[in-house]
């Protein structure tokens, strides 16, 4: 992970968890009381269990006097923790057990296993639905589609299921191990204004469909770049993990080295990732000045700098689409209100919201919201979305699709063109000098 710049959240949220052990969990050891031995002389008792605890009597109960099946002691206490985080009705929020957050440290470095492949969840339609299959990955050979509504895992119903739960819990599993997803794929119109929606119909059981995928090891560089013609150089971020920093200085190093005039960043279907590590790529970029603010519920206010010992002074675009969320919005944010580049391709995905994960004693953990974030000018861009300074469509037969041949893509021809165009002043500028 990169050390060069802290982003430092100074945000002390006390959160009082009043579940197995009466205990603040947050930073506390474990829960004590003093009693008296058979001698009279106090002692410490710890790990002691409070007789006022409802879930405790409620499961003493269960214990007792439950009979019609065997139950799991451990799952019904996770359930109780998780139902308490779902109760806050914010679907970034969620609880991870021990395994779950384990898997989920496992991802944020870049390798993991599953099907490959970026979710996020619909907060208009209160789906969970595919943001982009990882080109190569299971989940692409398989044939999902971005867009894709996810209904059931291995024949069970997720509705009313977290975001992590169904994928920590349900979507990833150990390599070479099968798991069906039963998805529906919504139908693409255009409407009387000629703009494309999801056509509104009823969902029916019988549209569904079975896909059936072969986990594997996921290991995607995060990071990919190559040489267009006229020394334009163009770099691919699909997420932004503890990796990807390293990975795009080493590409911008490289297209730097073979005489670089221009650069396209493209974030289309990129979902997000960390923050810090968005900070950073962010400030290889951008002149000495803000990146992104947050603030907390109390209007305490966390800001992050670019110092000026980096700025990239060539032309630069930045592509989006409707996909690219969370940290690719922060970085397009950034570029945009600082007028460094330029942004092309249509509204981005519109999520302003900052979570942390705070682990528990146990090894388990939660992820809570904690803060909205503010592009550089003060814009709140949570279900609203970042407006490319030029706007540009793919072909309506390929904006389905996480691919597209090149000969079709017309964002990219745009982008190119805008970049072009870029360079050309720069030179006319140049020459007058």
């Amino acid at each position: 992970m990169a050390e060069k710049k802290k982003f430092i959240y100074g945000l002390i949220v006390g959160i009082v968890i009043v579940l197995i052990f009466d205990i603040i969990y947050l930073g506390a050891g474990p829960l004590i009381r003093k009693i008296e031995d058979d001698n009279g002389i106090q002692v410490v008792e710890e790990g002691y269990e409070s007789p006022n605890s409802k879930i405790n009597d409620i499961i003493r109960y269960i214990d007792d006097k439950y009979y019609l099946e065997d139950y799991d002691k451990e799952q019904l206490k996770a359930n109780a923790y998780r139902g308490l985080i779902e109760t806050l009705d914010d679907r970034y929020s969620g609880y991870f057990t021990k395994d779950q957050y384990a898997s989920f440290i496992e991802s944020s470095t870049g390798e993991y296993q599953g099907i490959g492949a970026a979710v996020n969840f619909n907060e208009e339609t209160k789906d969970i639905m595919i943001v982009s299959p990882f080109i190569g990955s299971p989940a692409e050979k398989a044939g999902l589609l971005p867009g894709d509504i996810i209904k059931k895992v291995d024949g069970e119903d997720i509705k009313g299921l977290s975001l992590e739960e169904v994928v920590q819990n349900k979507i990833r599993g150990k390599k070479d191990t099968k798991v069906v997803l039963t998805i529906y794929r919504p139908e693409i119109v255009e409407n009387a204004e000629g703009e494309l929606e999801i056509k509104d119909t009823d969902v029916k059981e019988e549209d569904f469909i079975d896909i059936e995928i072969i986990r594997d090891v996921i290991s995607e560089p995060t990071v990919s770049y190559d040489m267009l013609d006229n020394n334009m150089g163009y770099i691919r971020v699909t997420g932004f993990e503890e990796v990807t920093y390293q990975q795009f200085k080493e590409a911008l190093v490289d297209l730097e080295s073979q005489m670089l005039e221009g650069l396209i960043i493209d974030l289309r279907n990129n979902p997000g990732g960390l923050l810090n590590i968005v900070i950073d790529m962010a400030d290889e970029l951008l002149p000495e000045g803000l990146i992104v603010y947050t603030e907390d519920k109390e209007g305490n206010r966390q800001v992050a700098y670019s110092d000026n010992k980096h700025q990239f002074n060539k032309p630069l675009v930045v592509l989006v689409n409707e996909n690219s969320a969370s940290a690719s919005e922060i970085l397009a944010g950034a570029v945009k209100d600082s007028g460094t580049g330029t942004l092309v391709g249509t509204t981005t995905f519109g999520k302003g919201l900052v979570q942390r994960v705070f682990p528990l004693e146990d090894g388990s953990a939660i992820k809570l919201t904690i803060a909205k974030y503010f592009t550089p000018s003060g814009d709140y861009i949570h279900d609203k979305g970042i407006t490319p300074d030029i706007e540009a469509e793919l072909p309506e037969e390929w904006q389905k699709y996480l691919t597209v041949p090149r000969e079709e893509d017309t964002q990219l021809d745009k982008a190119i063109q805008v970049l072009g165009e870029k360079i050309k002043e720069n030179k006319a500028i140049a020459d007058k000098e």
